[in-house]
Protein backbone atom coordinates (compact mmCIF):
# COMPACT_ATOMS: atom_id res chain seq x y z
CA UNK A 1 0.00 0.00 0.00
CA UNK A 2 1.54 3.30 -0.85
CA UNK A 3 0.77 6.32 1.10
CA UNK A 4 -1.67 7.45 -1.20
CA UNK A 5 -3.75 4.47 -0.18
CA UNK A 6 -3.17 5.10 3.21
CA UNK A 7 -5.55 8.60 3.46
CA UNK A 8 -7.90 6.69 0.96
CA UNK A 9 -10.67 5.14 3.71
CA UNK A 10 -13.79 3.51 2.00
CA UNK A 11 -16.52 1.71 3.09
CA UNK A 12 -16.51 -1.08 4.75
CA UNK A 13 -13.52 1.26 7.02
CA UNK A 14 -15.41 4.04 6.96
CA UNK A 15 -18.77 2.83 8.16
CA UNK A 16 -16.51 1.00 10.97
CA UNK A 17 -14.37 4.09 11.93
CA UNK A 18 -17.76 6.20 12.21
CA UNK A 19 -19.48 3.60 14.32
CA UNK A 20 -16.56 3.21 16.81
CA UNK A 21 -14.95 7.03 16.99
CA UNK A 22 -18.22 9.13 17.34
CA UNK A 23 -18.68 10.93 20.33
CA UNK A 24 -20.46 8.79 22.22
CA UNK A 25 -18.68 5.55 21.39
CA UNK A 26 -15.60 7.78 22.53
CA UNK A 27 -17.22 8.57 25.67
CA UNK A 28 -18.41 5.19 26.33
CA UNK A 29 -15.18 3.50 25.07
CA UNK A 30 -13.25 5.65 27.84
CA UNK A 31 -15.51 4.56 30.84
CA UNK A 32 -15.52 0.61 29.71
CA UNK A 33 -11.69 0.74 29.66
CA UNK A 34 -10.95 1.67 33.36
CA UNK A 35 -14.15 -0.68 34.72
CA UNK A 36 -17.20 -3.24 33.62
CA UNK A 37 -20.36 -0.78 33.92
CA UNK A 38 -23.97 -1.17 33.99
CA UNK A 39 -26.33 0.76 31.89
CA UNK A 40 -27.22 3.35 34.43
CA UNK A 41 -23.65 3.69 35.59
CA UNK A 42 -22.46 4.55 31.75
CA UNK A 43 -25.79 7.30 32.26
CA UNK A 44 -24.40 8.57 35.06
CA UNK A 45 -20.84 9.09 33.83
CA UNK A 46 -21.83 10.55 30.82
CA UNK A 47 -25.01 12.74 31.71
CA UNK A 48 -24.96 14.50 28.22
CA UNK A 49 -25.84 11.05 26.54
CA UNK A 50 -29.50 10.29 26.27
CA UNK A 51 -31.19 6.85 27.06
CA UNK A 52 -31.67 6.21 23.17
CA UNK A 53 -28.45 7.22 22.13
CA UNK A 54 -26.25 5.51 24.92
CA UNK A 55 -28.65 2.03 23.90
CA UNK A 56 -28.02 2.71 20.13
CA UNK A 57 -24.09 3.07 20.71
CA UNK A 58 -23.89 0.15 23.30
CA UNK A 59 -25.65 -2.16 20.22
CA UNK A 60 -22.81 -0.28 17.65
CA UNK A 61 -20.39 -1.30 19.84
CA UNK A 62 -20.98 -5.00 20.55
CA UNK A 63 -21.94 -5.65 17.14
CA UNK A 64 -18.71 -4.59 15.90
CA UNK A 65 -17.06 -6.52 18.85
CA UNK A 66 -15.28 -4.05 20.90
CA UNK A 67 -17.33 -4.62 24.48
CA UNK A 68 -19.46 -7.48 25.10
CA UNK A 69 -23.13 -7.23 27.45
CA UNK A 70 -23.16 -9.53 30.26
CA UNK A 71 -25.98 -10.55 32.00
CA UNK A 72 -25.63 -10.93 35.78
CA UNK A 73 -28.19 -13.08 37.68
CA UNK A 74 -29.35 -10.87 40.37
CA UNK A 75 -32.74 -9.59 41.34
CA UNK A 76 -33.48 -7.44 39.49
CA UNK A 77 -31.68 -8.51 36.56
CA UNK A 78 -28.78 -6.63 35.46
CA UNK A 79 -26.80 -5.61 32.54
CA UNK A 80 -22.94 -5.67 32.48
CA UNK A 81 -20.48 -4.22 29.74
CA UNK A 82 -17.43 -4.49 29.62
CA UNK A 83 -14.88 -4.19 26.93
CA UNK A 84 -13.22 -6.94 24.85
CA UNK A 85 -9.50 -7.59 23.84
CA UNK A 86 -10.53 -6.15 20.58
CA UNK A 87 -11.94 -3.34 22.16
CA UNK A 88 -9.05 -2.75 24.26
CA UNK A 89 -6.63 -2.22 20.98
CA UNK A 90 -8.58 0.85 20.16
CA UNK A 91 -6.79 2.37 23.41
CA UNK A 92 -3.52 3.05 22.18
CA UNK A 93 -4.82 4.95 18.46
CA UNK A 94 -7.53 6.77 19.99
CA UNK A 95 -4.90 7.90 22.70
CA UNK A 96 -2.51 9.24 20.23
CA UNK A 97 -5.36 11.03 18.09
CA UNK A 98 -6.56 12.88 21.43
CA UNK A 99 -2.61 14.30 22.24
CA UNK A 100 -2.61 14.93 18.58
CA UNK A 101 -5.68 17.11 18.93
CA UNK A 102 -4.70 18.72 21.89
CA UNK A 103 -0.92 19.57 20.81
CA UNK A 104 -2.27 21.47 17.79
CA UNK A 105 -5.87 22.58 19.58
CA UNK A 106 -4.10 26.46 19.11
CA UNK A 107 -2.92 26.07 15.39
CA UNK A 108 -6.71 24.51 14.63
CA UNK A 109 -8.07 27.69 16.61
CA UNK A 110 -5.89 30.01 14.49
CA UNK A 111 -6.74 28.43 11.43
CA UNK A 112 -10.63 28.48 12.11
CA UNK A 113 -10.56 32.06 12.94
CA UNK A 114 -8.52 32.91 9.92
CA UNK A 115 -11.27 30.89 7.49
CA UNK A 116 -14.39 32.83 9.57
CA UNK A 117 -12.84 36.26 8.37
CA UNK A 118 -11.81 35.28 5.17
CA UNK A 119 -15.36 34.04 4.88
CA UNK A 120 -17.20 36.88 6.53
CA UNK A 121 -15.07 39.18 4.60
CA UNK A 122 -16.21 37.98 1.04
CA UNK A 123 -19.81 37.43 1.94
Amino acid sequence: MDTEDKFLIGPPHRELLDQVLDKWSLSVLSELCERPCRFNELRRAIPQVTQKSLTATLRRLERNGVIEREVVSTRPVAIRYQITPLGKTLRPPVDVLLAWASENMPTITRAREAFDMREEASG
